[in-house]
């Protein structure tokens, strides 16, 4: 080892912690808020139905600003849009506390999700010169801001529901703007300059950046949405042939542009990468219908308080930071392939277990089930990232970072919309067992999938160039 890379490792580490700070802000918010539901609709006189859209306008504003912010970093570079990020997340979470109408709380969760969604693709697309100027593995600084974005998802209804008790609704919003700015701090400090780029006029940029895909997919998401929680009493039906002619629109309009938002292309041509993608958003889709199913089903039926159905929930960060780094390992050792498969049969056996939470929901049980989930998650999170980072190409690898965050809520976004109608006539054991059936079904179509999604090679997954 020279000297040049024992300097560089204090560097590199100081510059990996603030970027895992950053890319911890994001799903840190989306699992805060469900403790803030009832406090807002008390304050703000909104049903239950309207309090929903605090976290629905949040997914959609991620779904949608991840590919744009990938790009975005592609073009400015990412360690500059990492640092508006971490502006807009402190203005953002500065103001909204003192928003006078409920609609003005759901902006403000929109402009955070923004801020927030730079995070993720600059980190990723900072990764290769970290890595290659301190000769630390790339699934080991993957492991370190995996355990960031794991443990933020995990510890937010505990430290949601502590703020609450004690400051008000408006604290998880506070919270956010010391974070930010250590982040800023430490991306400004630490964080590898940007490549020199060509400057590019305002007006290019916005016409590159594909606003008129942007807005057909988030109308095609959001009409789907309305119409799947609407069901009862009567459907929208109207809103199924608007969906339809969106997605089409959508579609063709990426299909046609130069600069897409989704580039359906290049998912078309990298069977790999579509795979990788198409895996996330199922697991997704298992891991958010029991974070969210489950401390729904523990307040009503189990007739825990909304504090201690947090509390339960912790084990899932607990594992998270004891798995994540010897998962990080094992991938190095033993190769992506094989840490993944074991993290996908973990998966079906950890949504399996939840069954037994219609059975008895003593606390020790819970606490079991939520770690036995705890151990596939962040397994199988590191290896999908590690597998979107071996699959894409050096030169997207900012887009391809942002289409996977996106996956990531879709998945949470189709969750809850699943939890939503299974639970509309009520958490009992018997929807509970029918959302877990759900759950292991789509576990086993994730290991499946799993068969076709190989990396490139051994070097790729140990951080040399794909």
């Amino acid at each position: 080892m020279t000297a040049s890379a024992d300097t560089a490792r204090p560097r590199t580490g100081s510059a990996v912690a603030a970027l895992s700070l950053g890319t911890l802000l994001n799903p840190l918010n989306s699992s805060m808020i469900a403790v803030a539901l009832v406090p807002l609709q008390h304050d703000f006189g909104v049903d239950v139905t309207a309090v929903t859209w605090v976290i629905t306008s949040f997914y959609l504003a991620s779904a949608a600003g991840q590919p744009l912010m990938g790009r975005l970093g592609d073009r400015f570079g990412p360690r500059r849009l990492f640092l508006f990020g971490m502006v807009v997340v402190a203005l953002a979470c500065a103001l909204t506390p003192f928003a006078g109408s409920f609609a003005a709380v759901c902006t403000g969760r929109v402009a955070l999700a923004i801020g927030t969604a730079t995070a993720f693709p600059s980190a990723i697309a900072m990764l290769r010169p970290l890595a290659a100027s301190s000769n630390v593995g790339t699934p080991r600084l993957l492991g370190r801001i995996q355990i960031a974005n794991t443990s933020g998802a995990a510890i937010g209804p505990v430290l949601g529901g502590a703020l609450i008790t004690f400051l008000g609704w408006q604290s998880i919003f506070w919270v956010n703007v010391p974070l930010a700015a250590l982040a800023f701090a430490g991306a400004w400090l630490f964080a590898p300059k940007d490549a020199e780029r060509a400057r590019t006029p305002l007006r290019q940029t916005l016409a590159e950046s594909d606003i008129p895909g942007i807005l057909l997919f988030v109308a095609t998401l959001t009409s789907l949405l309305i119409f799947l929680l609407d069901l009862e009493p009567q459907p929208l039906w109207w809103l199924l042939p608007v969906c339809v002619a969106a997605g089409a629109l959508f579609v063709w309009r990426e299909l046609r542009t130069a600069h897409p938002f989704l580039d359906l292309r290049l998912l078309a041509a990298n069977r790999r990468l579509m795979l990788v993608y198409l895996s996330f958003a199922i697991f997704n889709v298992v891991y958010y219908s029991a974070f969210f199913g489950l401390p729904q089903f523990l307040q009503t039926h189990g007739g825990y308080s909304a504090g201690v159905a947090g509390l339960l929930m912790f084990p899932l960060a607990a594992v998270t930071i004891v798995i994540t780094p010897l998962a990080a390992r094992a991938i190095e050792s033993i190769g992506l392939r094989p840490t993944l498969v074991t993290g996908a049969i973990a998966l079906v056996v950890g949504a399996g277990l939840l069954a037994v939470a219609a059975f008895t929901t003593a606390p020790w049980v819970v606490l079991l089930l939520t770690a036995a989930l705890g151990i596939p998650y962040c397994v199988v999170s590191i290896g999908m990232n590690q597998a979107l980072y071996s699959s894409a190409r050096p030169e997207d690898a900012g887009v391809a970072a942002g289409i996977f965050q996106t996956s990531r809520y879709v998945g949470a976004i189709v969750a809850t919309t699943v939890l939503g109608l299974l639970f509309s006539g009520g958490t009992t054991s018997g929807n509970w067992l029918a959302a877990v059936g759900v759950a292991t079904v789509l576990a086993v179509v994730h290991l499946a999938l799993l068969v076709f999604v190989r990396p490139r090679s051994r070097g790729a997954a140990e951080g040399a160039p794909a």
